[in-house]
């Protein structure tokens, strides 16, 4: 049988994990947490992404613990629609779900090894870094000029127990930050994110809530109601990275996957959705055909794929956390929606 040690036991290591043929391929999965997070935010579910899960095998699962997104409304700090958007038939699943789906359908026929990687494995065969933006694997087989980049943002997310209106559903865009409501299994998620200093490592809840709420003090009641029930203990915090433009996902008998290959800005929530992507299209190459074949198929496929959407997710930051730039945004938006009012409502996702 062939080796493949998968370096990352999230979202894109699970489910590479959970499609590699158990006949073909001897799998060991590598993963520093020993257990599954238990706090997580919500991730929309993009067609294609819907269609990996299918693959998997867990895609009425999926829907079955979240919610259809529906519409919601691009906005002002205070609140006021520019554009609505119709998602169509998309659903947002928490994390902790979808890590929790994906991990039951690993076949028990995968071994487990909870460590820290600190280089790349050495039991032969091919390497998989699906070990995120800080990824070892790309470290150590592409070089330290591919390090992560740190971007100037924050992003903190949250639950809450209460459901969110439906006409306060959406993004409000304000100056130099933005604040994004949506519902959740049982309850509602939100998330926020502006340009911060904290950090990069060691960034305390607590304290960025509290700075939050001073921050968000004079945007929409929704958004600072939302804070003001928030909790550090149902929060995640972290500056934001990207990496940069790959060459290749491949080299020699390393590849990349998910956030090791393209980790890029949350503002098309296609993160999460491109990784399980990376992984069934791999996972079925490598089913099928020779090694090296499957490689050089998967870098075709999926590289500019996913570089052309790590540029329109920078370009989307720019424009949702424009500072000096902010009231021109908002009078280009405003003038938009008074001169057509049918063109400010945008229908179904593709992708």
């Amino acid at each position: 049988m062939e080796t493949i040690s998968i370096v990352g036991g999230g979202i894109a290591g699970l489910a590479l994990a959970s499609c590699l043929d158990p006949d073909k391929f001897q799998v060991t999965v590598y993963e520093k947490r020993p257990e599954l997070p238990t706090v997580g935010n919500a991730l929309g579910m993009w067609p294609n992404a819907q269609r990996a899960l299918a693959r998997l095998g867990i895609l009425d699962e999926a829907k079955a613990v979240s919610p259809v997104i529906g519409s919601g409304s691009v906005r002002d700090a205070q609140g006021k629609p520019w554009i609505t958007v119709n998602a169509g038939g998309m659903f947002g699943i928490s994390r902790v779900d979808l890590l929790r789906l994906l991990n039951a359908a690993v076949p028990g026929t995968v071994r487990r090894v909870t460590s820290n990687v600190q280089g790349i494995p050495a039991d032969g065969g091919l390497v998989v870094g699906a070990d995120g933006v800080h990824s070892v694997v790309r470290r150590e087989a592409w070089g330290a000029a591919t390090g992560a980049r740190l971007t100037p943002y924050l992003a903190l997310r949250g639950t809450l127990p209460t459901s969110v209106s439906q006409d306060e559903v959406g993004e409000y865009w304000g100056r130099g930050d933005l604040f994004g409501m949506a519902a959740a299994r049982g309850g509602s998620f939100w998330y926020a994110s502006y340009r911060s200093g904290a950090g990069p490592y060691g960034i305390y809840a607590a304290s960025v809530l509290d700075q939050a709420r001073e921050r968000y003090a004079t945007h929409a009641p929704a958004i600072r109601r939302t804070l003001a029930a928030a909790i550090p203990g149902e929060c995640l915090v972290q500056r934001l990275w990207t990496v940069p433009q790959l060459g290749s996902y491949v080299r020699g008998r390393a590849v990349l996957i998910g956030d090791a290959a393209h980790a890029m800005m949350p503002t098309l929530g296609r993160g999460a959705c491109e990784s399980l992507v990376d992984a069934v299209t791999l996972g079925d190459l490598l089913n099928t055909l020779p090694e090296s074949q499957a490689l050089r198929a998967y870098d075709r496929q999926r590289r500019l794929r996913t570089r052309a959407l790590s540029l329109a997710s920078t370009a989307m930051g720019r424009i949702a956390l424009a500072d000096g730039a902010q009231p021109f945004r908002d009078r280009l938006l405003g003038l938009a929606r008074r001169r057509n009012p049918r063109a400010a409502v945008v229908r179904g996702p593709v992708g």
